[in-house]
């Protein structure tokens, strides 16, 4: 494939001041039809921390919300037991409700008499319960941060926004990982079992010391971090693993940020703070335990479903880990007859890294307030659906939105893993249009998300957007260049610039030392068109191996008989080059996830210099 030419047309840097409020978006998929959304101008400076702005829709006189403002109470389900003072703040400016223990014909004979729904995570959410609504539901709380019993999809369908409280329990979480740490450290629990079975034995519960010990926090956020604090006033050298927190973050609390080997090779204990997301699914399995220091004591109060159980059986068995102490589990409650959960070595508790009477009425509140907003026509910082532009915008804006976030999902990927991002984010449009004639503020959030969800558990959109970026403090600049052309379509391209950062691929590295890429929409489907320094044509769909090479006869028929011999479908398969017989790079498009030893044996291939697998 030809690499393609560079543009002829005349660029000039251009300004953004301030964008007119008359562009701006005028409902969201999660509002009422009748609902419209002011949202302030905005001045982009070269480089800005991105603000948390306050929203607000206007509903008119014929929508329930309007009803509110004119005196009629709203009426809110509580379907799980909520604190009271949760309960004190909704029930002065709503009818509550609490309806404990229904069944899902129960919840979905109850909802269409109510505009807001509050559960913990008993309660299933599902399509069924949104249709029986009939389009009264205005607002579902979550009482946690978890959000995987709402049909996230169907609530947005609806037009029902969805909002969770995050952050109340992050220090009872914290605590519980140390009380556990602690627990297991001097076998707390099995010392008090035994003498309550009317047995003394000191000898056999001696345990280790804390003082001078390596603790990893793997995952260093809100709850990681604040175990880091505590475990240092114990004694403790604490390392992390957390390639996109921030390193002035880490350093502040005296914490030295390390790659994920090097953390868990040298911790005499590994704290657990990761969220579940694809890429730490049984993150902790066979291959994982066989880096850690022989003897290591692991405390997971995150997700159960980080750890292959079955793996950590077998490492308890053979010494390999010396003791665990769980607070999650894959499947909860855990089977009665768990080898994992029966084991001499593992310290349980059932779930209960949120339960204090603090942290639960600090959750009540929380959520409490989260849905009162809402109910009045205020969008939450705590809004987990992704809203929608109205049709005349987003026909247009589509595929930038799709190409915004791909691109942000690809740049993160190309990070290597233990360097994080430290440094702005840069994107870079490309336009004929007049600043006023083109809101990015959808493309900035679509760009956020891709590069924070691969990561993270958290779901961003165009109303939280900004919050999660200054939360885990992401920096991003936006820049314009104008383009002399026709202002028929919206945008050129885009790209995106990571600096200050390794890379995973180092052809991804542009001439200047940063992580580049730039995309295109040709004829209505988002496309890469450079990586690094090489310009490409790719479609950003699926997976994709980028190769570097040395261009020379056969290569695509070597790698394309390795994928098919492990029975892995090529999509599409492309060579850009800056000249015949040099260095080449070969994208091919993949419709599955190829197994390690399959892309080992790529990476072996004479020619091929570095390679790198990308989901998209």
């Amino acid at each position: 494939m030809a690499l393609l030419p560079p543009p002829t047309h005349s660029l000039r840097p251009l300004t953004l001041t301030s964008l007119n409020p008359t562009t701006s978006l005028s409902s969201l998929s999660f509002l009422p039809p009748f609902a419209s959304i002011s949202l302030p101008s905005v001045r982009f400076s070269s480089h800005h921390h991105l603000s948390n702005r306050s929203l607000r829709f206007i509903p008119s006189a014929s929508s329930s919300i309007a009803a509110v403002s004119a005196g009629a109470k709203p009426t809110v389900i509580v379907a799980e037991k909520l604190g009271e003072a949760g309960l004190a703040l909704l029930r002065e400016f709503a009818n509550v409700d609490c309806a404990y223990n229904l069944s899902p014909e129960e919840l979905c004979a109850k909802i269409s008499l109510c505009d807001a729904l509050i559960v913990r995570s008993g309660t299933k959410v599902t399509r069924d319960v949104f249709e029986a609504s009939n389009g009264r539901l205005k607002v579902v709380g979550r009482a946690g941060v978890g959000i995987d019993n709402v049909d996230l999809l169907a609530a947005t369908e609806s037009g029902c926004l969805v909002v969770n409280a995050p952050t109340a329990n992050t220090i009872a979480a914290a605590e519980h990982a140390i009380a556990l740490l602690t627990a297991m450290s001097r076998n707390v629990a099995a010392a008090d079992a035994s003498l309550k079975a009317g047995k003394w034995q000191r000898n056999k519960y001696v345990g280790v010391s804390l003082v001078g010990k390596t603790l990893a926090v793997m995952g260093f956020g809100k709850v990681g971090s604040e175990v880091a604090r505590r475990a240092k006033g114990l004694g403790l050298h604490v390392v992390a693993h957390d390639p996109y927190a921030p390193v002035d973050r880490a350093r502040a609390v005296g914490v030295e940020l390390l790659p994920f080997d090097d953390a868990i090779s040298t911790a005499d204990f590994i704290s657990l703070h990761m969220p579940l997301t694809p890429t730490t699914i049984k993150l902790f399995n066979e291959e994982t335990f066989a880096k850690v220091k022989k003897g290591v004591r692991i405390v997971n109060v995150a997700r159960g479903g980080v750890i292959d159980e079955e793996a950590l059986v077998r490492a308890l068995d053979d010494g390999t880990v010396a003791q665990a102490a769980l607070d999650v589990f894959t499947e909860e409650p855990p089977p009665r007859d768990s080898m994992l959960v029966q084991h001499e070595n593992v310290t349980v508790t059932p779930h209960l890294g949120a339960s204090t009477t603090e942290a639960q009425e600090g959750v009540a509140i929380e959520i409490a307030q989260a849905v009162i907003g809402a109910l009045k026509g205020e969008l939450a910082a705590t809004a987990v659906n992704a809203p929608m532009v109205p049709t005349e915008v987003l026909s247009e804006l589509s595929p930038y939105v799709t190409l915004a976030e791909k691109l942000g999902r690809l740049a993160v990927q190309l990070v290597s893993g233990g360097s994080g991002i430290k440094g702005v984010v840069k994107v870079v449009y490309t336009s004929s249009r007049d600043p006023d004639d083109l809101d990015t503020r959808l493309l900035r959030a679509m760009v956020i998300k891709g590069i924070v969800e691969p990561i993270s558990s958290v779901f961003v959109n165009i109303v939280n957007a900004d919050y999660v970026s200054k939360q885990r403090g992401l920096r991003l600049s936006e820049e314009r260049i104008f383009l002399d052309g026709s202002p028929e379509l919206p945008l050129h391209s885009i790209q995106i610039h990571l600096a200050n950062v390794e890379a995973r691929f180092a052809s991804a590295l542009s001439d200047a030392g940063d992580i580049r890429v730039e995309g295109r929409v040709k004829d209505g489907i988002p496309r890469l068109t450079m990586v690094g320094s090489l310009s490409v044509d790719v479609s950003l769909e699926g997976n994709v191996i980028l190769c570097r090479q040395v261009d020379q006869p056969g290569m695509i028929g070597r790698v394309g008989s390795i994928l098919g011999g492990k029975n892995v479908n090529v999509s599409f398969m492309s060579v850009a080059r800056n000249a015949p017989r040099k260095q080449a790079i070969m994208a091919i498009g993949v419709d599955e996830e190829p197994e390690k030893e399959t892309l080992q044996m790529i990476g072996e291939i004479p020619a091929i210099e570095e390679f790198v697998f990308l989901k998209l």
